[in-house]
């Protein structure tokens, strides 16, 4: 194992969370650094940091929970059951509509707008997914439509995140937040998990602060998203070490959340024209050495989550520090392949 405290200070690095899994059970849990530079609040198993894109995970859990409940139907056009707003149609879905299935897997025709989906400039004024859909906020500044016909094409898309947010909730007719917590964080007593873009001031004391690439803390102290489904996730390695654990547990009929054998298979084959392209997650390697991953990277913060469900393995990594490089170059990739 590497030194890790010797490589926070190398990538100046604030603070760092994580959780190994061997053979379905936690097999090390490490927390080093604080949760603001310059002070003694240190990280521990209850510091709360901002998973960004791992929220993508997330929601294809819940989606998959709706799935099996006949709420959603992951081949239909979501245009059916839209209801505060239509995906333009133009000759592009003409053959292929925009599903659920081609949405999870970034390959449903929708390419995000160039320096659009930043973090939050203003909490008195949050703007509605409507409003982001439609190009009137300056964190998408035009409208969403599909550029390339589905699942032609690989684009990693926020934008499709906010369009299945907005479908899962004009369809149960309730706000995203509350469909996660009943589903999946109530049923695993995920206590430290949150998608809100209002951080509780009750717990702000758990919150890690992000940091810059030099160590500086960041404007305001912490990123807020409002597209949730896409990037809104805070959470601890530990309640995503339980819903890791519970995902790996389905195969022998064990989820508390419900999940099956068939649908963990479901998000974790090759969907469209992609074979590294899971459902809300990305693949790598076969059979009982079939990986997949999940990484968030935002303003001040970077976290990845790998695991191995055939081999019951997983680590999850979660840091206060945008490092300006990807996860694998830096600090995460040398504890993954240390412990690999």
């Amino acid at each position: 194992m590497i030194n890790i405290q010797e490589r926070m200070e190398h990538y100046r690095i604030a603070g760092l969370s994580m959780i190994a899994i061997e053979k379905g059970k936690i097999s090390k849990k490490q927390h080093f650094g604080v949760l603001e530079a310059g002070t003694d609040k240190i990280v521990d198993e209850h510091s709360i940091f901002n998973a960004c894109s791992i929220s993508k995970f997330l929601t294809s859990i819940l989606v998959m929970k709706l799935v099996e409940q006949g709420i959603v139907d992951l081949d239909e056009d979501v245009n059916k059951k839209l209801v505060s707003w239509a995906v333009p149609d133009n000759h592009l879905t003409k053959h292929k509509k925009v599903t659920l299935r081609n949405l999870l897997c970034h390959q449903s025709g929708i390419m995000d707008p160039e320096g659009s989906f930043m973090e939050l400039e203003s909490f008195n004024k949050i703007p509605s997914i409507v409003e982001i859909l439609n190009g009137q906020t300056p964190y998408c500044p035009t409208t969403i439509e599909v550029t390339y016909e589905p699942e032609s094409e690989f684009h990693y898309s926020d934008a499709g995140f906010c369009i299945i947010q907005l479908l899962l909730e004009d369809i149960t007719q309730k706000p995203f937040s509350q469909l996660m917590d009943n589903f999946i964080f109530k049923p695993l007593c995920m206590t430290n998990s949150t998608f809100s873009t209002s951080l509780s001031t009750s717990t702000i004391n758990n919150f890690a602060c992000g940091h810059d690439q030099h160590g500086a803390l960041i404007p305001g102290k912490y990123s807020i998203y409002p597209y949730l489904a896409a990037c809104g996730i805070w959470t601890t390695p530990s309640d995503l070490t339980i819903l890791l654990l519970d995902i790996m547990n389905a195969s022998k009929g064990q989820s508390k959340i419900g999940i099956t054998s068939k649908q963990v298979k479901e998000l974790f084959r090759s969907h469209g024209c992609k074979e590294w392209t899971g459902l809300g997650v990305f693949l790598d390697g076969k059979g009982d050495n079939l990986e997949f991953s999940s990484l968030g990277w935002g303003v001040g913060y970077q976290c990845m989550l790998v695991a191995y469900p055939n081999l019951e393995q997983g680590i999850v990594m979660m840091t206060n520090t945008d490092t300006g490089m990807h996860q694998m170059k830096g600090i995460m990739g040398e504890i993954y392949r240390s412990l690999s």
